[in-house]
């Protein structure tokens, strides 16, 4: 018989799950909000002389605010984070702006991982698609080297990096290491990238100024589009990097299947 005055604690299975849920809630709670659509290029055009203002004129703050913003991006998987790294160089300049963004983007990644780690990493394991599955077997056998390549040519989201990482075990400081090495070139090159948005945000300005003198405002629409911004030679070098990381994973399985090939 259980004493009344005694406090019966939820189960240790519920509480595993409960930073699970909360994220799931607040994911679920910003899209509904439509938090995601502040995070375009038409948004930033509207407001351009308010938030180089501010930011010009209360750095430390705005800086502060620019990671609380990206930490929140990346801790909801939310999409826009390589955007906000754009916006990122086009405030602050890439030099100032890249560092920041890794630490960031760091922090936000390795919330998701943890709380997927310890959540529901092992019960999401053993309900895994294809997908995560091929992901896990590469984390499996080269989690360093293996992170480092998605980090750097972000075929797969962010987001589902960071949990597949989660749900495979992978040990957190290998996590951080590789994802921070992983993202630099990215954060810088995005940066870069932002430190020309205002010519963007300008030549298309002028364009749909000139069609509404044509035809009329009803007949145009002020298109801004920040891939024009990504160049070949950014994309190519990207490429290059995770080519370089993938020659150790490379070298252990040529190693491997040597190593089984001499056995028999």
């Amino acid at each position: 018989m259980i004493s009344p005055d005694r406090q019966v604690s939820p189960a240790p299975g519920i509480r595993r799950w409960l930073p699970a849920a909360a994220l799931l809630i607040l994911i679920g709670t910003a899209y509904l909000a439509g938090l995601d659509s502040y995070l375009s290029l038409r948004s930033i055009a509207e407001h351009r002389e308010l938030l180089k203002d501010f930011a010009a004129n209360h750095l430390v703050f705005a800086l502060l605010l620019y990671v609380a913003i990206y930490i929140g991006v990346v801790g909801l998987s939310l999409p826009g984070a390589a955007f906000l790294s754009v916006v990122g160089g086009f405030l602050f300049g890439w030099w100032l702006s890249a560092p920041v963004t890794v630490g960031a983007a760091t922090v936000g990644a390795v919330i998701v991982f943890e709380i997927v780690k310890s959540s529901i990493g092992k019960t999401v394991a053993e309900r895994a698609g294809p997908t995560a599955r091929k992901l896990s077997e590469g984390f499996a056998r080269d989690a360093f080297n293996y992170l480092l390549f998605l980090r750097l040519v972000p075929a797969i989201p962010f987001f589902v990096v960071n949990a597949v990482a989660g749900i495979s075990g992978v040990a957190l400081r290998t996590f951080a290491a590789a994802t921070v090495i992983g993202i630099i070139p990215g954060s810088i090159a995005f940066a870069y990238l932002g430190t020309g948005l205002d010519s963007i945000i300008d030549a298309q300005t002028d364009i749909y100024q000139k069609c509404i003198a044509e035809k009329g405002i009803a007949n145009c629409e002020l298109k801004l589009d920040a891939s024009a911004l990504v160049t070949s030679d950014i994309v190519i070098a990207l490429l290059a990097l995770a080519a370089v990381a993938l020659i150790p994973v490379a070298f252990k399985l040529w190693k491997s299947k040597s190593r089984r090939s001499g056995e028999v």
